[in-house]
């Protein structure tokens, strides 16, 4: 048997198909245990999930933010590009602002609303119904047009160039596979794989790391790691002759080519809106948390959840090494001749890596790790999907049906996401670069959903008109972005005539600049639309207003080992920034 072989062997398929079964029936019996336990069908057990301890909750955020675009996009743009993207990455210390800031807050509405809460139910409680319909209506589009579609898209062509699949019985198969999961197992079963998957996935991509580092330096992981600096170092070389490199995060100088892709420190701005948005107010993320109580107090649920984004936090530090870096040892080796590594596609380089440095059978082990975690990360949209619809459409309009209707109606929205999912990706296959059309989506998402909430928690005069006023024109100028994107490549195109000339500073304005004054516009909008309009009732000032017992309630919940935990995740991104500044 070669066990160096750089293909698969008998020996992986059959631990890929053993393994699959196994987890198969590791979940089941978990979720299984956990039905008898519940005695009857509960839709805010099916959707949420309860009582999770500290660590599950972080893999579960963990897992659910790993998708096949890390294993596709992130490894293949630190091929193209080496750590400019980064940026998106390195954000351990923005899933702090949830634990610290939106644990409590969420506590204290689910508390007041006797349920547990949607992010709609914010804005309809905080703001206006309509606002909250919006939300809902914006996050399920954008769930279906990016997240779903994306992610089997780019899990498609990971499965290609890993096992070989045809393209279409990848993606479709992921699709079915994590919608018949889903289904079938609720935030129980996605939280039961999440813990799973989560030890598997990392130690097989720092096998990659290391044994690719060690085959870039002959054998020595320390020479690896110089020798990928230093071809990192001879790229992206400008009109003037000069290199200026792929091995820093930030590019300030104009002739550097990837300036207009991260501009200077531009890029630490826009990628921290985005993830704002994405991990203190995202539906996705967020409902890792939510569902956290079995009849304790508020304060041990907040311990729980607040200790379970720190572990989340510790967990976001990995994926740079994980998967963007394999992506940037994939590229040095596929530039040494004798390496005997080729790389056609860089978004290949993940697949390619696993095929190539890891030995025979650790192969198949990992490969159901990266499976697991496709799924898994998929199921969370999914579930996602499911509990807007039920709880802020189906529930308001059909208020005294059974639980067991409202889980039914959960599965079949899940369904009805997994069709449109997969209607979606051929349209998807036709528009190009496909993580920068994602990175676009999100940069004009995210203005409006950061605008609503930051001012909604942090203010007490913005009116309710002001919020759904702010929602409603930020999404409309983002979608208008959007369009003008699609027609000029993004902004790249020589565009003439009396429209496009008039409004050249709309669509060429770059993107990541464009993001953050569209914050600006949407912040100023809405604090003007306030002078103008009803202010808001006293009902919804208390749902922002933290009661003194509250926070006496909030300071026990956590102690000094919290923000000693914190503070590591902190410092360890600032060591992050300066290593590759």
């Amino acid at each position: 048997m070669n066990w160096n072989s750089h293909e698969f062997i008998w020996l992986d398929w059959v631990i890929i198909a053993v393994g699959i079964l196994a987890v198969g029936w590791a979940v089941t019996r978990s979720i299984r245990k956990h039905n008898r336990k519940q005695k009857g069908a509960d839709s805010q057990d099916y959707l949420f999930g309860k009582g999770e301890p500290w660590y599950i909750i972080g893999a579960a955020i963990f897992a659910a933010n790993i998708g096949s675009e890390h294993l596709v996009g992130l490894a293949g743009t630190g091929a193209k590009a080496g750590v400019g993207m980064a940026h998106w990455e390195m954000q351990g210390w923005m899933i702090l602002i949830l634990g610290w800031l939106f644990v409590p807050f969420y506590q204290l509405m689910n508390n007041k609303l006797g349920k547990i809460i949607t992010m709609p139910d914010f804005l309809k409680n905080r703001y206006t119904p309509r606002a909250g319909s919006w939300l809902s209506i914006i996050t399920l589009i954008a769930y279906v047009l990016t997240k779903v579609s994306v992610t089997a898209f780019t899990g498609g062509i990971f499965l290609e160039s890993l096992l070989g699949l045809p393209f279409w019985y990848g993606a479709i198969g992921l699709i079915v596979l994590t919608g018949i999961f889903t289904v079938l197992g609720g935030m129980k079963g996605v939280m039961t794989l999440s813990a799973i998957q989560t030890p598997i996935l990392i130690i097989g991509s720092f096998l990659v790391l290391f044994l690719g580092l060690s085959a870039l330096g002959h054998g020595s992981i320390a020479e690896g790691w110089t020798a990928m600096m230093d071809y990192s170092r001879s790229l992206n070389v400008g009109k003037d002759g000069v290199a200026y490199g792929t091995n820093h995060m930030f590019h300030f100088e104009t002739g550097d080519p990837m300036y207009d892709e991260y501009p200077g420190f531009w890029v630490f701005i826009g990628a921290s809106i985005i993830g704002f948005w994405y991990w203190a107010t995202d539906q996705h993320i967020v409902q890792r948390v939510l569902g956290q109580s079995k009849g304790e107090s508020s304060e041990v649920v907040m311990r729980r959840a607040r200790r379970g984004t720190i572990a989340a936090g510790y967990f976001k530090l990995l994926p740079v090494f994980m998967f963007l870096i394999p992506g940037m040892i994939a590229a040095a080796l596929a530039a040494r001749p004798d390496s005997g590594f080729t790389l056609t596609n860089p978004d290949t380089a993940f697949g390619s890596m696993v095929k190539f440095v890891l030995p025979a059978g650790v192969k198949g082990i990992v490969t159901i790790g990266f499976i697991s975690a496709l799924v898994a990360s998929l199921a969370a949209f999914f579930n996602s999907c499911a509990t807007l619809f039920t709880e802020d459409f189906y529930k308001p309009m059909f208020k005294k049906k059974s639980e067991t209707t409202y889980v039914l109606v959960g599965r079949i929205a899940t369904v009805v996401v997994v069709l449109l999912g997969i209607a979606w990706i051929p349209v998807m296959m036709s528009l190009g670069s496909l993580y920068s059309y994602l990175q676009g989506i999100q940069s004009l998402l995210a203005p409006a959903m950061v605008a609503v909430f930051v001012l909604g928690i942090f203010s007490k005069k913005i009116t309710p008109k002001a919020g759904e006023a702010g929602l409603i024109v930020g999404f409309l100028i983002g979608m208008a972005r959007l369009l003008t994107n699609i027609f000029t490549n993004t902004g790249t195109d020589v565009m003439t005539g009396w429209f496009w000339g008039k409004t050249h500073w709309f669509w060429h304005t770059n993107w990541l600049i464009f993001e953050i004054w569209l914050l600006v516009f949407i912040m100023a909008f809405m604090v003007l639309v306030s002078f103008f309009t009803k202010k808001p009732t006293a009902e919804q000032i208390e749902f922002i207003t933290f009661t003194g017992d509250y926070k006496k309630l909030i300071f026990k919940s956590w102690n000094k080992w919290d923000v000693i935990a914190s503070l590591g995740v902190v410092v360890l991104c600032a060591a992050f920034y300066w290593y590759f500044l």
